[in-house]
Protein backbone atom coordinates (compact mmCIF):
# COMPACT_ATOMS: atom_id res chain seq x y z
CA UNK A 1 0.00 0.00 0.00
CA UNK A 2 1.35 3.41 -0.66
CA UNK A 3 1.65 5.93 2.02
CA UNK A 4 -1.18 8.26 2.46
CA UNK A 5 -0.99 11.59 4.58
CA UNK A 6 -3.06 14.21 5.30
CA UNK A 7 -1.20 17.30 5.67
CA UNK A 8 -2.28 21.14 6.85
CA UNK A 9 -0.81 24.50 5.98
CA UNK A 10 -2.03 27.12 8.47
CA UNK A 11 -1.47 30.73 6.26
CA UNK A 12 -2.07 29.01 2.97
CA UNK A 13 -3.18 32.78 1.43
CA UNK A 14 0.10 34.08 2.55
CA UNK A 15 2.97 34.18 -0.17
CA UNK A 16 5.15 31.99 2.00
CA UNK A 17 2.12 29.56 1.93
CA UNK A 18 1.29 29.63 -1.62
CA UNK A 19 5.29 28.83 -2.05
CA UNK A 20 5.22 25.96 0.13
CA UNK A 21 2.07 24.68 -1.21
CA UNK A 22 3.88 24.76 -4.62
CA UNK A 23 6.68 23.38 -2.95
CA UNK A 24 4.65 20.59 -1.81
CA UNK A 25 2.72 19.73 -4.95
CA UNK A 26 6.23 18.78 -6.70
CA UNK A 27 7.64 17.01 -3.94
CA UNK A 28 7.01 13.18 -2.39
CA UNK A 29 3.77 14.50 -0.55
CA UNK A 30 1.90 15.02 -4.02
CA UNK A 31 -0.77 12.46 -3.68
CA UNK A 32 -1.47 13.74 -0.11
CA UNK A 33 -4.90 14.99 0.91
CA UNK A 34 -4.34 18.84 1.94
CA UNK A 35 -6.14 21.25 3.73
CA UNK A 36 -5.57 24.57 3.53
CA UNK A 37 -6.39 26.70 6.54
CA UNK A 38 -5.93 30.64 6.74
CA UNK A 39 -8.10 33.15 8.87
CA UNK A 40 -12.20 34.06 8.34
CA UNK A 41 -10.74 36.51 5.83
CA UNK A 42 -9.49 34.02 3.96
CA UNK A 43 -12.57 31.73 4.17
CA UNK A 44 -13.76 30.42 0.58
CA UNK A 45 -10.58 31.82 -1.23
CA UNK A 46 -9.96 29.17 -4.09
CA UNK A 47 -6.09 28.20 -4.39
CA UNK A 48 -4.58 25.17 -6.39
CA UNK A 49 -2.64 22.06 -5.11
CA UNK A 50 -1.11 20.59 -8.23
CA UNK A 51 -3.68 20.04 -10.85
CA UNK A 52 -6.14 20.70 -7.87
CA UNK A 53 -8.24 23.58 -6.94
CA UNK A 54 -9.52 23.35 -3.19
CA UNK A 55 -10.73 26.18 -1.01
CA UNK A 56 -9.07 28.19 1.97
CA UNK A 57 -10.57 27.15 5.49
CA UNK A 58 -10.78 28.85 8.22
CA UNK A 59 -8.47 27.38 10.46
CA UNK A 60 -10.02 25.75 14.01
CA UNK A 61 -9.09 23.86 16.66
CA UNK A 62 -10.42 20.56 15.09
CA UNK A 63 -8.93 21.21 11.73
CA UNK A 64 -5.64 19.13 12.71
CA UNK A 65 -7.81 15.82 13.67
CA UNK A 66 -6.23 13.28 11.57
CA UNK A 67 -3.47 15.61 10.12
CA UNK A 68 0.10 14.03 9.86
CA UNK A 69 1.75 17.13 9.20
CA UNK A 70 0.87 20.57 9.92
CA UNK A 71 3.13 23.92 8.30
CA UNK A 72 2.84 26.99 9.73
CA UNK A 73 3.29 29.48 6.97
CA UNK A 74 1.20 32.23 8.62
CA UNK A 75 2.20 34.87 10.99
CA UNK A 76 3.91 34.54 14.66
CA UNK A 77 -0.06 35.01 16.36
CA UNK A 78 -1.50 32.39 14.38
CA UNK A 79 1.19 29.54 15.25
CA UNK A 80 1.09 30.46 19.11
CA UNK A 81 -2.63 30.13 18.62
CA UNK A 82 -3.17 27.03 17.00
CA UNK A 83 0.10 24.62 17.57
CA UNK A 84 -1.05 23.06 20.83
CA UNK A 85 -4.38 21.87 19.04
CA UNK A 86 -1.63 20.48 16.40
CA UNK A 87 0.54 18.97 18.56
CA UNK A 88 -2.72 17.37 20.86
CA UNK A 89 -4.01 16.22 17.71
CA UNK A 90 -0.62 13.86 17.43
CA UNK A 91 0.52 16.08 14.20
CA UNK A 92 4.47 16.57 13.47
CA UNK A 93 4.81 20.25 13.20
CA UNK A 94 7.33 22.10 11.03
CA UNK A 95 7.15 25.82 11.89
CA UNK A 96 8.02 28.49 9.25
CA UNK A 97 6.73 31.21 11.38
CA UNK A 98 9.68 31.24 13.49
CA UNK A 99 6.92 31.42 16.86
CA UNK A 100 8.25 28.44 18.59
CA UNK A 101 12.29 28.79 18.79
CA UNK A 102 11.86 29.14 22.67
CA UNK A 103 9.45 26.46 23.26
CA UNK A 104 10.85 23.57 24.65
CA UNK A 105 12.24 20.60 22.65
CA UNK A 106 11.66 22.58 19.82
CA UNK A 107 14.26 21.87 16.97
CA UNK A 108 16.33 24.09 13.96
CA UNK A 109 17.32 22.23 11.68
CA UNK A 110 18.76 21.80 8.00
CA UNK A 111 17.91 18.18 6.53
CA UNK A 112 20.61 19.75 3.89
CA UNK A 113 23.44 19.59 6.13
CA UNK A 114 22.58 16.85 8.78
CA UNK A 115 20.21 14.71 10.27
CA UNK A 116 18.44 15.79 12.98
CA UNK A 117 19.83 13.03 15.39
CA UNK A 118 17.36 13.80 17.86
CA UNK A 119 14.38 13.96 16.41
CA UNK A 120 11.30 11.66 17.01
CA UNK A 121 7.72 11.50 17.42
CA UNK A 122 8.15 13.48 20.44
CA UNK A 123 9.22 16.46 19.48
CA UNK A 124 7.17 19.62 19.79
CA UNK A 125 8.02 21.25 16.55
CA UNK A 126 10.56 21.66 14.24
CA UNK A 127 11.78 24.90 12.60
CA UNK A 128 13.39 24.65 9.01
CA UNK A 129 16.46 27.13 9.28
CA UNK A 130 16.32 30.60 8.46
CA UNK A 131 17.09 30.02 4.38
CA UNK A 132 20.22 32.81 4.64
CA UNK A 133 21.99 30.43 7.49
CA UNK A 134 21.53 27.43 5.10
CA UNK A 135 22.87 29.07 2.33
CA UNK A 136 25.82 30.15 4.42
CA UNK A 137 26.32 26.89 6.02
CA UNK A 138 26.66 25.25 2.43
CA UNK A 139 29.10 27.61 1.44
CA UNK A 140 31.45 27.63 4.74
CA UNK A 141 30.90 23.47 4.85
CA UNK A 142 32.76 23.11 1.34
CA UNK A 143 34.89 26.11 1.67
CA UNK A 144 36.92 24.20 4.42
CA UNK A 145 37.03 21.10 2.25
CA UNK A 146 39.50 22.87 0.31
CA UNK A 147 41.63 24.95 2.50
CA UNK A 148 41.38 26.11 6.47
CA UNK A 149 39.46 29.57 6.43
CA UNK A 150 41.20 32.12 8.60
CA UNK A 151 38.17 34.88 8.61
CA UNK A 152 35.00 34.95 6.85
CA UNK A 153 32.15 37.99 7.29
CA UNK A 154 28.96 38.26 5.26
CA UNK A 155 26.50 41.45 4.37
CA UNK A 156 22.76 40.19 3.84
CA UNK A 157 20.65 42.46 1.75
CA UNK A 158 17.28 41.19 2.73
CA UNK A 159 13.63 41.88 0.37
CA UNK A 160 10.41 42.98 1.59
CA UNK A 161 9.05 39.26 0.85
CA UNK A 162 10.61 37.71 4.14
CA UNK A 163 7.69 40.27 5.85
CA UNK A 164 4.86 39.28 3.83
CA UNK A 165 2.16 41.04 1.38
CA UNK A 166 1.87 43.84 3.46
CA UNK A 167 5.67 44.37 3.16
CA UNK A 168 5.40 44.01 -0.65
CA UNK A 169 2.86 46.82 -0.61
CA UNK A 170 4.36 48.92 1.29
CA UNK A 171 7.59 48.93 -0.76
CA UNK A 172 5.38 49.15 -4.21
CA UNK A 173 3.13 51.77 -2.55
CA UNK A 174 6.09 54.51 -1.53
CA UNK A 175 8.22 53.53 -4.99
CA UNK A 176 4.99 54.89 -6.48
CA UNK A 177 4.52 57.99 -4.20
CA UNK A 178 8.42 59.01 -4.44
CA UNK A 179 7.76 59.54 -8.22
CA UNK A 180 4.33 61.07 -7.81
CA UNK A 181 5.11 63.50 -5.17
CA UNK A 182 3.00 61.62 -2.80
CA UNK A 183 3.23 61.05 1.24
CA UNK A 184 4.85 57.34 1.30
CA UNK A 185 2.71 54.97 3.87
CA UNK A 186 5.10 53.93 6.74
CA UNK A 187 2.85 51.75 8.37
CA UNK A 188 5.09 48.37 8.45
CA UNK A 189 8.64 50.21 8.02
CA UNK A 190 8.42 53.38 9.74
CA UNK A 191 11.07 54.87 7.50
CA UNK A 192 11.57 55.02 3.79
CA UNK A 193 12.59 51.62 2.52
CA UNK A 194 12.17 52.80 -1.27
CA UNK A 195 15.36 53.84 -3.06
CA UNK A 196 17.12 53.27 0.05
CA UNK A 197 19.42 50.63 2.01
CA UNK A 198 18.27 50.72 5.54
CA UNK A 199 20.23 48.90 8.38
CA UNK A 200 17.35 49.46 10.82
CA UNK A 201 13.76 50.62 10.41
CA UNK A 202 11.70 53.16 12.77
CA UNK A 203 10.92 52.96 16.30
CA UNK A 204 7.42 51.96 15.53
CA UNK A 205 7.75 50.12 12.55
CA UNK A 206 6.15 46.10 12.87
CA UNK A 207 9.03 44.63 11.40
CA UNK A 208 12.84 44.59 13.40
CA UNK A 209 15.87 44.03 11.07
CA UNK A 210 17.84 43.38 14.47
CA UNK A 211 16.12 40.14 15.61
CA UNK A 212 16.04 39.25 11.45
CA UNK A 213 19.69 39.40 11.93
CA UNK A 214 19.88 37.83 15.13
CA UNK A 215 18.12 34.73 13.86
CA UNK A 216 20.41 34.58 10.75
CA UNK A 217 23.22 34.23 12.84
CA UNK A 218 21.43 31.98 15.72
CA UNK A 219 20.65 29.68 13.29
CA UNK A 220 23.86 29.47 11.04
CA UNK A 221 25.29 28.86 14.83
CA UNK A 222 23.41 25.84 15.29
CA UNK A 223 23.70 24.35 12.01
CA UNK A 224 27.72 25.06 12.43
CA UNK A 225 28.73 23.65 15.99
CA UNK A 226 32.13 23.54 16.35
CA UNK A 227 33.05 22.11 12.69
CA UNK A 228 32.25 25.64 10.84
CA UNK A 229 34.22 29.37 11.70
CA UNK A 230 32.29 31.65 13.73
CA UNK A 231 30.93 33.79 11.09
CA UNK A 232 29.79 37.90 11.63
CA UNK A 233 26.74 38.82 10.05
CA UNK A 234 25.48 42.47 9.18
CA UNK A 235 21.63 42.64 7.57
CA UNK A 236 20.31 45.32 5.23
CA UNK A 237 17.24 45.89 4.21
CA UNK A 238 17.13 46.66 0.15
CA UNK A 239 14.81 48.22 -1.95
CA UNK A 240 13.63 44.56 -3.86
CA UNK A 241 10.79 42.68 -3.59
CA UNK A 242 11.85 39.29 -3.55
CA UNK A 243 15.61 37.04 -3.54
CA UNK A 244 17.98 37.59 -0.44
CA UNK A 245 21.81 38.77 -1.74
CA UNK A 246 24.92 37.29 0.30
CA UNK A 247 28.00 39.03 -0.27
CA UNK A 248 30.79 36.82 1.53
CA UNK A 249 34.67 37.65 2.56
CA UNK A 250 36.69 34.81 2.72
CA UNK A 251 40.26 34.47 4.07
CA UNK A 252 41.72 31.18 3.49
CA UNK A 253 45.05 30.20 5.82
CA UNK A 254 46.66 29.26 2.23
CA UNK A 255 46.26 30.59 -1.13
CA UNK A 256 44.49 28.29 -3.95
CA UNK A 257 43.37 28.79 -7.37
CA UNK A 258 40.20 30.50 -8.32
CA UNK A 259 38.99 27.39 -10.54
CA UNK A 260 39.41 25.19 -7.31
CA UNK A 261 37.12 27.34 -5.52
CA UNK A 262 34.51 27.11 -7.48
CA UNK A 263 35.00 23.67 -8.25
CA UNK A 264 34.72 23.00 -4.58
CA UNK A 265 31.53 24.72 -3.81
CA UNK A 266 29.88 23.17 -6.77
CA UNK A 267 27.38 20.98 -6.27
CA UNK A 268 23.89 19.46 -5.03
CA UNK A 269 21.97 22.64 -3.78
CA UNK A 270 24.66 25.55 -5.32
CA UNK A 271 24.72 26.48 -8.89
CA UNK A 272 28.19 28.13 -9.80
CA UNK A 273 27.90 30.88 -12.29
CA UNK A 274 31.09 31.52 -14.57
CA UNK A 275 31.06 34.96 -17.10
CA UNK A 276 30.59 38.47 -16.30
CA UNK A 277 27.22 39.40 -18.45
CA UNK A 278 24.38 41.30 -16.97
CA UNK A 279 22.27 37.86 -18.21
CA UNK A 280 25.02 35.39 -15.94
CA UNK A 281 25.54 37.50 -12.97
CA UNK A 282 23.47 35.96 -9.80
CA UNK A 283 20.70 38.69 -9.21
CA UNK A 284 17.60 39.00 -7.43
CA UNK A 285 15.58 38.90 -10.59
CA UNK A 286 17.38 35.67 -12.03
CA UNK A 287 17.09 34.02 -8.69
CA UNK A 288 13.44 33.96 -8.62
CA UNK A 289 12.05 30.39 -8.85
CA UNK A 290 15.90 28.64 -8.49
CA UNK A 291 15.94 25.67 -6.20
CA UNK A 292 19.66 26.67 -5.60
CA UNK A 293 22.24 28.79 -4.37
CA UNK A 294 23.36 31.10 -7.42
CA UNK A 295 26.85 31.48 -6.71
CA UNK A 296 29.77 33.69 -8.48
CA UNK A 297 33.20 33.39 -7.06
CA UNK A 298 36.11 36.09 -7.88
CA UNK A 299 39.75 36.86 -5.79
CA UNK A 300 39.30 40.00 -3.68
CA UNK A 301 42.40 41.87 -5.89
CA UNK A 302 40.63 41.27 -8.75
CA UNK A 303 43.36 39.09 -10.21
CA UNK A 304 43.79 35.66 -11.54
CA UNK A 305 46.51 34.57 -9.86
CA UNK A 306 46.32 32.44 -7.04
CA UNK A 307 45.31 34.28 -3.95
CA UNK A 308 43.72 33.51 0.01
CA UNK A 309 40.65 36.27 0.06
CA UNK A 310 37.96 35.82 -2.34
CA UNK A 311 34.69 37.79 -2.60
CA UNK A 312 31.79 35.37 -3.12
CA UNK A 313 28.52 36.78 -4.64
CA UNK A 314 25.54 34.69 -3.41
CA UNK A 315 21.89 34.95 -4.65
CA UNK A 316 18.52 33.13 -3.54
CA UNK A 317 15.21 32.90 -3.80
CA UNK A 318 14.41 33.49 -0.30
CA UNK A 319 10.65 31.96 -0.61
CA UNK A 320 11.33 28.98 -2.38
CA UNK A 321 14.61 27.98 -0.25
CA UNK A 322 12.53 28.27 2.70
CA UNK A 323 9.78 25.85 1.48
CA UNK A 324 12.36 23.37 0.00
CA UNK A 325 13.95 23.18 3.08
CA UNK A 326 10.56 22.88 5.18
CA UNK A 327 9.75 19.86 2.73
CA UNK A 328 13.02 18.69 3.61
CA UNK A 329 12.33 18.83 7.22
CA UNK A 330 8.99 17.04 6.41
CA UNK A 331 10.67 14.23 4.59
CA UNK A 332 12.89 14.02 7.37
CA UNK A 333 9.69 13.45 9.67
CA UNK A 334 7.97 10.98 7.17
CA UNK A 335 10.39 8.45 8.11
CA UNK A 336 8.89 8.64 11.76
CA UNK A 337 5.50 7.86 10.01
CA UNK A 338 6.10 5.09 7.12
CA UNK A 339 2.16 4.89 6.80
CA UNK A 340 0.06 8.11 7.00
CA UNK A 341 -3.16 8.45 9.37
CA UNK A 342 -5.60 8.50 6.07
CA UNK A 343 -5.54 5.09 4.48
Amino acid sequence: MTDTYKIAIVGAATIRGKELNEVLAESLFANADFSLLDDESRRGQLEAIGDEVTFIQRVEPSSFDGVDFVFFAGSPEATSKYWQAAQRAGASIIDLSDALENEPGVLVGAPWLEEVESLNLTTPAVIPAHPVSVALALLLARLQELASVRSVSATVLEPASEYGSPALDELHHQTVGLLNFQTQPKVIYDTQVAFNIAPVTGAEAKVDLRASEARIRRHYALLAGTRLPMLPVQLLHAPVFHGHGISLAVDFEKSVALEHVEATLSGEHIDIVMGDSDSDVPNNLNTVGQSDVMVRVRAADGGTQETSRFWIWASIDNLKFSALNAVATATELRKLRPQGKVQ
